[in-house]
C-alpha cells in the first residue's frame, strides 16, 4: 500500500521535471494557485495556517456526478461511506466511532449558513452532488470560529454563485443497478446588481442489495442581489424529497453465503424486507445572508436560517417518526488593515445561536405500517457561541493567528407516551472554551512550515441523547480533547507540482461510543480516552500542462496517504478491558493515486486507484472487516455545438478489480450471549463491478 503510494508519487514528481523541458511553453506555464475561503478570508491553501482539503469543481467533474463519496475520499484523513445508496456516512479523523445519521464530530455549513442543526445532526444525504460547486475541508477541531466540533468544518459553495455569466446545464446519466440521474441548472443575470441561479436534481437506484432502492428530487435557487458596490444579499434555498431503503447488516456467514441478501429474520425479530425498512427524510433549508462593506477597512455579515424536516424510519423494532425544526443566525464583524508593507493585520468578533426543536414517537411496525404506539418524547435544543479572532502577517512570510470561542448547549425533554411528564427535565453542560493558536512561516517561495494547538468540544447529538432504544439517555457527556499539530507545504516554481504533509496529535476525552442492545436498537455510552496519532500526505504534479499540440495534451498526477494510530485509552465497559485496542471504525491505512490524461478531440481519461486497509469492526478488535483495493475509471469527450454549446458524451466503471469489500459497516453489532463474534451483524456489502454513462448540454 505505501510502496504504491511512493511509486505514484514519485512518478509525479519525476515525470513533471522530465516534462518541464518539452518545450518552453510547458517549462514556464505557471499554474493557478489554490486558494480557501476560510477564516472569513479568501487566502491561498499554501499559507493557510491549519490543515485543508479543496475538492475543485474540475475535481467532482472526474466522478460519475451521482454520489459525493469517491470525491470526499480523495482527501486524506476524510472518509466517506455508503451503508446502501442514500445512507452516508462522513468522517474526518476518525469520527466514524460514532454516526447514528451520516455525520458526527464535524460542523458543516453551507455558503454561510450551517447545514448542521440545533441538535447536532447534519443531513448530508439531502444534497444532489451536481448542485456542489467546491467544498473546503479544514481538518481537526475548529470550534474556535465554527462552534462544537472535534473533527473538522465542511464548507460547501454551491453551484450559481461563482461568476456573472449565464449558463445553463442538462444531465442524464444512467448505470448498473437500475441507476438513473437527470439534472438541470440555470443562471441568468436579469439585471447588472441581481443574479438568479436554479438546480433540481433527480435520482434513483434500485441499489445492489435487496431492500435497498433510493429515490431523491431536489431543488436549489441561488439569488443574489448587489444593490451597492461593497453590499450584497443572498437567499440560498434547498428542498429535498429523499427516500431511501435500509437492508441491514449481515453476519459473517451470510455476507460469505449472499452478500445481495437484506438482513433476514431471526428469531421472532423480522427481516428487513419484512419490516419495510428504511428512511423517509424531507427536508426545507435555506437563509438570507447579508454582507457589508464599511469603508475599506470594515465588513459585516449576518445570515438568518431555519431547516425543517419530516422524518420517518420504519426499522427493524419500531416505525419512528420526527418532526423537527431548527433556526438561528450568524453574524461577525470583520476589520482588516495594513499598517505598513512590513505588518497587516486582521480582527473578527462575532456569534451564532441555534434553537432545535424535535417530536419523536415511536409505533409498533407492522411491514412497514405505524401500529400501536411505543413512546413518544418532546426534546428541545439550544446552542450558541461567542467567538473572536485575531491574525497578523509580518513581512508577508509570517502568519499568526489566534482565536477564541465560549461555547453553551442544552436541552431539556418531556416524556409524552407511555406516561406524560408534568414538566420540562433538562440537561445543561457546562460553558466551555474553545482556543487555537496557529502560525505559519513562508520559508522560502516553494516551502511552508505549520503549526497549531487547539481545543475540541462535542457534546452529543439530539439521536445520540435519545436513539432508537426509545431511552433519554441524561448522563452522555460531551467530547473535549486537545489537538496538537505540525505540517509542510510544497510547491515548485510554477505550481506544476504540490506536496502538503502533516503530522497530529489529539487525546480526546469522554469519546462517545455506538452500542446495540439485543433487539438492533442503538443507544451511546461515553468510552473514556482516545489517542488519535495520525500522519497525512497528499501530492499532484501536471507532469505535463495543458496545451493545444499532441497525442498527450495534459497528464496530472495525484496520491494521498493516510495513516492513522487510533487507540482506546483507559476504556473498560461491561466488565470488559479495551484499553489500548484499535478504535473502532477507523482503518490504519488508505491510500490514493488518480492520473488524468487530456487527449485530442477534447477527450479525457480519468483513473483513480483507493486501498483501504482492514478496518476494526467491535471494541474488542475480534472482528475485522477485510482490506480491498477500488479501481475506477471515466471517459469523457466534449464536443463544441456552435460558440457557447457544448454536448459531453461520458461513461465509467467503479470497483473494476470486482472486489467483495463491506461498505458503512455497522460498528458494535450486537453478538446473541454464547455465539461467536462472527455472528454479529456487521457487514454491508457494496456493489460488485459496475458501470455508467450518458450526455450533457452546457451552455
Amino acid at each position: 500500500m505505501t510502496r504504491a503510494f511512493i511509486i505514484v508519487f514519485i512518478a509525479a514528481l519525476s515525470a513533471s521535471y522530465a516534462s518541464a523541458g518539452q518545450s518552453p511553453q510547458d517549462s514556464t506555464t505557471r499554474l493557478q494557485e489554490v486558494t480557501v475561503n476560510a477564516y472569513f478570508t479568501s487566502q491561498p491553501l499554501f499559507k493557510l495556517t491549519g490543515s485543508a482539503g479543496v475538492i475543485s469543481s474540475a475535481a467532482l467533474a472526474n466522478q460519475s456526478g451521482a454520489s459525493l463519496l469517491p470525491a470526499f475520499n480523495t482527501v486524506p484523513g476524510v472518509r466517506m461511506e455508503e451503508r446502501s445508496p442514500g445512507s452516508y456516512r462522513l468522517s474526518i479523523r476518525g469520527s466514524l466511532l460514532r454516526s447514528p445519521f451520516g455525520v458526527r464530530n464535524v460542523k458543516v455549513y453551507y455558503d454561510e449558513l450551517p447545514l448542521t442543526d440545533a441538535g447536532g445532526n447534519t443531513y448530508l444525504n439531502i444534497l444532489d452532488a451536481s448542485s456542489i460547486d467546491q467544498i473546503e475541508i479544514l481538518k481537526g477541531p475548529d470550534g474556535s470560529l465554527f462552534g462544537a466540533n472535534s473533527g473538522g468544518v465542511v464548507r460547501f459553495h454551491p453551484a450559481g454563485l461563482g461568476n456573472d455569466e449565464s449558463t445553463g446545464a442538462l444531465r442524464l446519466n444512467a448505470g448498473s443497478y437500475g441507476l438513473f440521474h437527470q439534472q438541470f441548472s440555470i443562471a441568468v443575470n436579469p439585471s447588472q446588481t441581481y443574479r438568479l441561479a436554479v438546480n433540481q436534481g433527480y435520482q434513483r437506484t434500485d441499489g445492489y442489495r435487496e431492500n435497498s432502492a433510493m429515490k431523491r428530487t431536489a431543488l436549489q435557487t441561488i439569488q443574489r442581489w448587489r444593490y451597492q458596490a461593497n453590499r450584497e444579499m443572498r437567499l440560498i434555498a434547498l428542498y429535498s424529497d429523499l427516500q431511501y431503503r435500509t437492508p441491514g447488516g449481515l453476519t459473517a456467514a451470510q455476507y460469505a453465503e449472499n452478500p445481495r441478501q437484506a438482513r433476514p429474520a431471526a428469531g421472532a425479530l423480522p427481516g428487513a424486507v419484512d419490516q419495510q425498512a428504511g428512511v423517509i427524510n424531507k427536508t426545507l433549508f435555506g437563509g438570507v445572508v447579508h454582507e457589508t462593506g464599511i469603508g475599506h477597512k470594515f465588513k459585516h455579515v449576518a445570515a438568518v436560517f431555519g431547516m425543517l424536516t419530516d422524518f420517518r424510519n420504519p426499522f427493524i423494532t419500531n416505525y419512528e417518526l420526527r418532526d423537527e425544526y431548527s433556526v438561528g443566525f450568524r453574524t461577525y464583524l470583520n476589520y482588516a488593515d495594513r499598517v505598513s508593507p512590513a505588518l497587516s493585520w486582521q480582527a473578527n468578533l462575532g456569534m451564532e445561536w441555534q434553537h432545535g426543536s424535535t417530536d419523536v414517537s415511536n409505533y409498533d411496525n407492522h411491514g412497514g405500517t405505524r401500529g400501536d404506539a411505543q413512546a413518544a418524547d418532546v426534546l428541545r435544543s439550544r446552542q450558541y457561541f461567542y467567538f473572536a479572532r485575531f491574525g497578523a502577517t509580518v513581512f508577508n512570510r509570517l502568519f499568526l493567528e489566534t482565536s477564541l470561542s465560549l461555547n453553551y448547549y442544552g436541552y431539556r425533554f418531556r416524556t409524552v407516551f407511555p406516561e406524560e411528564d408534568s414538566g420540562y427535565r433538562r440537561k445543561a453542560f457546562d460553558a466551555e472554551w474553545m482556543p487555537r493558536v496557529a502560525l505559519s512561516y513562508e520559508l522560502s517561495p516553494q516551502w511552508a512550515w505549520r503549526g497549531s494547538v487547539s481545543r475540541g468540544y462535542s457534546p452529543p447529538t439530539i439521536a445520540e441523547v435519545r436513539p432508537s432504544d426509545n431511552i433519554v439517555n441524561t448522563g452522555l457527556e460531551a467530547e473535549t480533547g486537545w489537538n496538537h499539530e505540525v505540517g509542510f507545504r510544497w510547491q515548485s516554481t510554477n505550481r506544476r507540482v504540490r506536496m502538503d504533509g502533516s503530522v497530529f496529535y489529539y487525546r480526546m476525552e469522554d469519546a462517545i461510543i455506538r452500542q446495540l442492545r439485543e433487539n438492533g436498537a442503538e443507544f451511546f455510552s461515553n468510552a473514556g480516552e482516545v489517542k488519535q496519532r495520525g500522519l497525512e500526505l497528499s501530492a499532484d504534479a501536471w507532469a505535463v500542462t495543458p496545451h493545444g499540440k499532441g497525442l498527450l495534451r495534459g497528464l496530472e498526477l495525484g496520491a494521498g496517504l493516510t495513516l492513522s494510530r487510533f487507540r482506546f485509552g483507559d476504556y473498560h465497559i461491561s466488565g470488559q478491558n479495551f484499553t489500548g485496542n484499535k478504535l473502532t471504525g477507523v482503518p490504519a491505512a488508505t491510500a490514493i493515486g488518480s492520473v488524468k490524461a487530456l487527449l485530442p478531440e477534447a477527450i479525457t481519461l480519468f483513473l483513480m486507484h483507493n486501498y483501504t486497509s482492514a478496518i476494526p469492526l467491535n471494541d474488542a478488535n475480534t472482528v475485522f472487516a477485510e482490506s480491498y483495493h477500488l479501481l475506477q475509471a471515466k471517459f469523457s469527450w466534449d464536443r463544441p455545438l456552435g460558440n457557447k454549446l457544448v454536448v459531453q458524451v461520458f461513461a465509467g466503471g467503479d470497483n473494476l478489480l470486482n472486489e467483495r469489500y463491506s461498505l458503512g459497516n455497522d460498528i458494535n453489532a450486537f453478538v446473541a450471549a454464547g455465539m461467536p463474534d462472527t455472528s454479529g451483524r456487521f457487514f454491508n456489502a457494496a456493489a460488485p463491478r459496475n458501470f455508467y454513462g450518458g450526455l450533457a448540454l452546457r451552455y
